[in-house]
This record gives structure tokens, C-alpha cells and sequence, in this order.
């Protein structure tokens, strides 16, 4: 019987300090609720913060998965992995932000190629930069989620970024606006925002989903949605990111 290929959701912004690393690892937390295998790509290679963030050991990277592929001396994807839990594993950035400009972006199709046949969901966090990385990442993946807060620029660059896709005809992207970031930022109303955009807002982070004590869970290497109240106290904003992921699950597959 042929395997089941999984499915890539590259979550990206316009510019940085949206809460794009949070929502990754939220994201990551609801689909292991779910019943999904998940992998967490950290590809912001200069200065990622995913295993920072989940607080655990690691041996290798991004950085060695490129240079073994290159000298020939890779032999299985997992060696590069590092367990969080029993749903979900993350492949974390280089140790030296020296290296990112040493891993040639086809290694890092030629990586995503092998994550989604061993993983259901594969979760890419980026930088919000537009360089060679992030435009093949942005290419590769199935589906990319937009994350952007309430202010104006974030809107600009928001603009930007969708008129962009549209010239170039690419629709397999979601928008969601993050109102917890900076619970104060309320410059405009949904409304307004897709009459600038001219464009869904598919998904509303509410400013009830601001967790005041959110450094402590990344010291911890907690996941706020897998915490065992988490859909009972942020019950609205835990069934937007769940309709997010059965969303993912059901469509999120890449427009050719």
C-alpha cells in the first residue's frame, strides 16, 4: 500500500514581533490534540527560536541535515530530529547563525521532501524576510499562513506581501490576525482591514488570548494549547486555531 504523504503549512509574516514562533508551537499543540504526527521546521536559520522555545537538548540541525546531504553522508532523516513529545518532533535552526548562509536552499527542498513522508503535519516557522530562503519555502509549501497584528505597519507590509501573491496568481495562503500580540494595537476594524488588504481575514486571534505569563511557559518548554485548560480558558480563540488546523487537515493542499 502506497504511504500517505503529509502536508507543509509554512507560517509567515511581513515584518517581525507578530507572535509568528507562538502561534507555530500552538499550532503544533492543536494538531497533536488532533491525533496528527507533527514535525516543527525551524527555518529561520539566523535566529530561530523553536528550541529555545520547546526547552530540550538537541544534537543536530538544519545545518548538519545540508552539509551530510552534500559530503554524502546522510543515511535517514530522523537522525536530525529531536523529540518533544510522542506526537511531535522539531528540526531546529543552525547552533551558529554563520552557517545559514552555508545551506543552499535546494537542500532545504530536498529536507521538506523527506519531512512530509515521515511526518502528517509539517509546521515551517520563518523570518519575515523575502530572501532565496523564504521565496522557495514560500513555493514549497502546501499552504501558507499569513500572520499579521492591528497596526499600520503591519498593514503596509501586509498589502504588499498579498498583491505580490496575486500577480503572481499564487492563492494557497490564509491570513490571521493576531490581536494578542499587543492586545492595546486596535487601529482597525476587520472591515477595514480587508478593504485594504482586499482580501479574507480568515482567521481573528482575540486580545482574550494575551497570556501575560507567556515567558515562562517558553522557559519551561510549554506549549500554551496543550496545557489541560487551555480550550476551557481560552475557549474562543483554542476553537479558532482548532478550525485553523481541521481546515488545514481537510483542504490544505497546493494549487498548481
Amino acid at each position: 500500500m502506497e504511504k500517505k504523504i503529509g502536508k507543509s503549512l509554512c507560517i509567515f509574516s511581513s515584518k517581525g514581533g507578530v507572535g509568528k514562533t507562538i502561534t507555530t508551537l500552538n499550532l503544533a499543540g492543536v494538531f497533536e490534540i488532533i491525533g496528527k504526527r507533527i514535525l516543527i521546521v525551524d527555518l529561520d536559520l539566523s535566529g530561530g527560536e523553536i528550541a529555545l522555545s520547546l526547552n530540550k537538548p538537541y544534537e543536530k540541525t538544519i545545518y548538519n541535515f545540508a552539509m551530510d546531504y552534500m559530503n554524502n553522508r546522510y543515511r535517514s532523516f530522523l537522525d536530525y530530529v529531536t523529540k518533544y513529545d510522542d506526537h511531535i518532533d522539531f528540526l531546529a535552526s543552525p547552533k551558529d547563525p554563520r552557517q545559514a548562509n552555508k545551506i543552499a536552499s535546494k537542500y532545504l527542498e530536498i529536507m521538506l521532501d523527506k519531512a512530509v513522508y515521515y511526518y502528517d503535519i509539517v509546521l515551517i516557522d520563518t523570518n519575515h524576510i523575502l530572501n532565496e530562503t523564504n521565496l522557495v519555502l514560500l513555493d514549497k509549501a502546501d499552504l501558507i499562513l499569513f500572520v499579521m497584528n492591528n497596526d499600520p505597519y503591519d498593514v503596509k507590509n501586509m498589502k504588499s506581501l498579498v498583491t505580490i501573491f496575486k500577480d503572481l496568481d499564487k492563492t494557497n495562503f490564509k491570513i490571521m490576525l493576531n490581536d494578542s500580540r499587543d492586545p492595546m494595537k486596535k487601529y482597525f476594524s476587520l472591515y477595514d482591514l480587508t478593504s485594504i488588504l482586499k482580501t479574507q481575514i480568515s482567521y481573528l486571534i482575540s486580545s482574550e488570548f494575551y497570556v501575560k505569563n507567556i515567558d515562562q511557559y517558553i522557559m519551561n518548554g510549554k506549549i500554551v494549547t496543550l496545557h489541560p485548560k487551555a480550550s476551557s480558558i481560552f475557549s474562543k480563540d483554542f476553537a479558532v486555531l482548532m478550525k485553523l488546523a481541521t481546515d488545514f487537515v481537510k483542504e490544505g493542499v497546493k494549487n498548481e
